[in-house]
């Protein structure tokens, strides 16, 4: 099910939480501008009032709305080039671009790629920046790429699936800091003034020592797509990429990291050691993959400060996408921006606005381009990504290392040899799929799934 793969193992590990710490509290915005002590080339060429030519590589909803909202920045931008693996996703996204943007879409036919390869293409056309947005298993790959051909880079969350294409993110990214390449995250939290000004208040004590932290995606779930007669097994699991591990590393990868981002940002750096549990309670049969719809984990952070993490996917239940944090003089509701004394009354709110992050992470990025700042997002990125690989690592294994029984460690977790697909190798949908239906293991999951679930006590790999 999984593969092995011992590329870029063990370096990229000294580069957690020195360099998280120097990215990820530098990185942080206010009042529209960057704020902190950021690694500036002041002779940088600033693009001022120059036309941006933007590539989009990843034509979903995502990678539209992300490049729709990199039209939407003050200045002169334009879309020159397209890629999807999917040809229907591309014209759909086209279309629905061109209506917004009419005068700033100039994408003709010969600069509309389609297939494995189309990422190389976008990066080759005459960009500037290049959007990174499809299933973020490929985004390993995608990034190293953009980032050998000189790209500017904006890459959606997360940005990997796996501890080796992590450690291969970080390589990456110190390529890009040596080239002074811009290399902005979707962790749009940190472009959120609500967020920048609450956080801010805590690490300046307005709790007091912070003893206890929570963070929950609690929802009833997503899309699912049905299989169609004529897919090949490898592009059914594209299509239906959420499901599936290899391409979306489970809904705590895909959708939690951002609030485990939160509590990381408020620590300075990932955890360091967790154990958990989760499973599938509602999600069945084939369209549900191999993917967990529920998962808890204990995180202990190095100051010894634990998080309780809970993430699920099941309707009728109770709902709550945010973060929490508990200190020695009151509590912090974070993601609603409040703060309360000891005594649980308000002692601060941020009120109204502040939000929109997804817009405000491209206005800040377009806006350091044309002031010739080159802001680096990537090793927080790749570390907020991991942190919740690592969770996923813990329920999947009953939170365990399989050595001797012993706790999970992140150090452990982020030099695993454990690939899940080989991206570079992927040219067809003819290929074989790296995860493949095993009716014995159908029979044996009582209907959960045609595909390997993952079962605490068992399965350490992933």
């Amino acid at each position: 099910m999984a593969k092995k793969d011992s590329k870029n193992k063990t370096d990229a590990a000294q580069t957690s939480r020195r360099d998280f710490i120097k990215t990820g509290s530098s990185m942080l915005v206010a009042g529209g501008a960057i704020a902190g002590s950021l690694s500036i080339a002041q002779s940088a060429h600033a693009f001022g009032s120059d036309q941006i030519k933007i590539g989009l590589v990843g034509c979903g909803g995502r990678g539209t709305g992300a490049a729709d909202q990199a039209m939407n920045t003050k200045g002169d931008t334009k879309l020159v080039a397209m890629g999807d693996v999917f040809e229907d996703r591309l014209k759909q996204s086209l279309r629905s671009l061109s209506s917004r943007h009419a005068k700033q879409v100039e994408v003709p036919e010969d600069r509309q790629y389609v297939g494995f390869d189309a990422y190389k293409k976008v990066i080759d056309s005459d960009c500037d920046l290049v959007i990174l947005a499809t299933s973020p298993g490929f985004r390993p790959l995608h990034f190293e790429t953009a980032v050998n051909a000189g790209k500017h880079i904006f890459m959606e969350k997360p940005v990997g699936t796996d501890a080796p294409g992590i450690r291969r993110v970080l390589e990456a990214n110190k390529i890009a800091k040596e080239k002074n390449l811009a290399v902005a995250v979707g962790l749009q939290r940190h472009h959120e003034k609500a967020y920048v000004e609450t956080i801010n208040r805590l690490k300046d004590g307005a709790i007091g020592d912070i003893i206890f932290c929570r963070a929950y995606w609690n929802s009833g779930g997503v899309w699912t797509r049905n299989r169609s007669a004529s897919q090949t097994e490898l592009e059914y699991q594209m299509r239906n990429w959420y499901y599936f591990n290899w391409l979306c590393g489970d809904h705590i990868v895909e959708q939690h990291i951002h609030n485990l981002d939160v509590i990381n940002w408020l620590m300075d750096g990932p955890p360091e050691t967790a154990e958990g549990q989760g499973g599938r309670q509602v999600r069945k049969g084939a369209d549900h993959g191999e993917i967990y719809d529920h998962h808890m984990i204990e995180f202990t952070y190095p100051n010894g400060v634990k998080m309780l993490s809970s993430c699920r996917h099941i309707p009728g239940c109770w709902n709550s996408v945010s973060e929490h944090a508990h200190g020695s003089k009151g509590y912090a509701d974070i993601s609603g921006g409040k703060i309360y004394d000891a005594k649980g009354d308000l002692a601060w709110s941020y009120g109204q606005g502040g939000r929109g992050g997804h817009q405000e992470e491209h206005h800040d990025l377009f806006a350091s381009l044309r002031n010739g700042e080159r802001p680096n997002e990537g090793d927080y990125g790749a570390h907020s990504t991991m942190t919740a690989i690592f969770g996923r690592m813990a329920t999947y294994s009953g939170g365990h290392s399989g050595k001797g029984g012993k706790v999970l460690k992140y150090e452990d977790a982020l030099n695993s040899e454990i690939a899940l697909a080989d991206f570079d190798k992927l040219t067809s949908m003819d290929d074989e799929a790296p995860v493949k239906p095993n009716p014995e293991a159908a029979q044996k999951q009582a209907e959960q799934s045609p595909y390997v679930v993952p079962m605490p006590g068992e399965s350490i790999t992933i």
